[in-house]
């Protein structure tokens, strides 16, 4: 088979696919990484258990996917999270499915899927370079030529894979060189900026209720009328306003909005209707006596938050439980079910999960990931414009797009 170099740039979960896949389509392939090891983004996610990919259809993927889902169906199509799963398992790395479909490691160590990548990268002979940073693409005759090191290396190269990251984390390396690059041969880059990101709130009962962890809550963030998100799950209250799973999946809608432009609401009690909480609640009052309404509450709240209620209520703070009007009780419960969540913003960008923007994927082949600008220059992962919930959803769209930008570098 015809040996055609490619160069890969950056070891990360799209690299270390692409370069694996080009190695296997007959490419001599060359992975750069200017790290001291591959895969250091991978050592953090999902709390360093690694959330690898999400075991759910390509359609239901891309239900998750929020910003461009429909560049992805042939990267989908051409390796799926079953595709995913199973090449874990050959290369032995066994993964095993938990709640809403998420897939870890079987080992729970997100270090046995790096060092399982790891291993084949190293079976297929791909010439791995650490500590190899990229100055900057070449092109030739408007095609892409090589690459050049910081130490003034050139690398020639008939193809060459972009897999850099965004500016998430930027100390594992995602720094934003690939949009700087790629912006330099002309591509269309939207600025980055922060998804799957904790959101901040000058709310003073926020932040008083710092620590404090809600479960089976329910999370709703709406434009004016229209319903952007919500779900069931767990969130954070912190020092600088919430965060936790339920926050940083709406967080992705919310990146290129103002904080006037939506609105966050929390159903405590997402199991009960108005009319069952009334009736919990009217129970309650008649088993309470003289005891303080923040007392009777600690028996639908957590502590903490039960000593904040009356307040937003507007009720004064020593009212007594038999001293509760119809008109309180109503207020209780509208609040209860729907309690604003006042907004001022975002974390900083480098605290994000993932990066929005990136290169405009109408400048990008979905069916190949090569540069409609450079011939013979790939883009993939967290470079495209292109992000999505969390769940394994933005660590399976780095590796699909890597596997198709390998599989279609590898050929004249």
């Amino acid at each position: 088979m015809h040996m055609n170099k490619v160069i890969v740039i950056g070891g990360g979960a799209a690299g270390m696919l692409a370069a694996i896949t080009a190695a296997e389509n007959g490419a001599a392939v060359t992975l750069l990484e200017k790290n001291e090891k591959l895969g250091k983004k991978i050592y953090i996610t999902g709390k360093g258990r690694c959330n690898v990919t999400n075991a759910c259809t390509p359609e239901q993927f891309r239900q998750k996917v929020v910003k461009n889902p429909r560049f992805l169906y042939s990267a989908l199509d051409a390796f799926s999270p079953s595709d995913m799963m199973e090449k874990l398992e050959k290369l032995g790395c066994p993964v095993k499915v938990e709640r809403g479909e998420r897939v870890f490691p079987a080992s729970e160590k997100a270090s046995d899927v790096t060092r399982a990548l790891e291993r084949e990268l190293h079976r297929l002979r791909v010439e791995v370079r650490l500590h190899a940073e990229v100055e900057k693409l070449l092109t030739a005759d408007g095609a892409v030529s090589g690459v050049m090191l910081k130490n003034g290396e050139s690398l020639p190269a008939h193809r060459v894979i972009v897999a850099t990251g965004g500016q998430s984390y930027p100390t594992t390396g995602s720094t934003g060189d690939g949009f700087r690059w790629l912006s330099a041969l002309g591509h269309t880059v939207f600025p980055p900026l922060p998804s799957l990101i904790p959101l901040t709130s000058d709310a003073g009962w926020i932040r008083a209720l710092q620590g404090l962890s809600l479960k089976n809550v329910r999370l709703t963030l709406k434009s004016g009328k229209k319903t952007l998100f919500t779900d069931i799950g767990e969130m954070l209250f912190t020092h600088f306003g919430i965060s936790g799973p339920l926050v940083l999946s709406a967080s992705a809608y919310v990146t290129e909005m103002s904080p006037e432009d939506f609105s966050l609401t929390l159903d405590l009690k997402p199991g009960l209707s108005e009319d069952q909480l009334n009736q919990r609640i009217l129970r309650d009052l008649d088993a309470s006596g003289k005891k303080q309404l923040r007392t009777l509450l600690g028996g639908l709240f957590p502590s903490r938050l039960a000593e904040e209620m009356p307040a937003l209520c507007g009720f004064p703070p020593e009212t007594l439980a038999c001293d509760m009007t119809r008109e309180m009780r109503q207020s209780l419960v509208r609040l209860t079910k729907e309690l604003p969540l006042p907004i001022s913003g975002t974390r900083p960008l480098q605290e994000a999960v993932v990066t929005r923007g990136g290169v405009s994927v109408k400048e990008m082949d979905p069916r190949t990931m090569e540069s409609k600008l450079i011939p013979g220059l790939y883009v993939t992962g967290e470079l495209l414009d292109v992000d999505a919930m969390t769940g394994g959803f933005n660590l399976q769209i780095a590796f699909s797009t890597g596997y198709l930008a390998g599989q279609n570098a590898a050929f004249d």
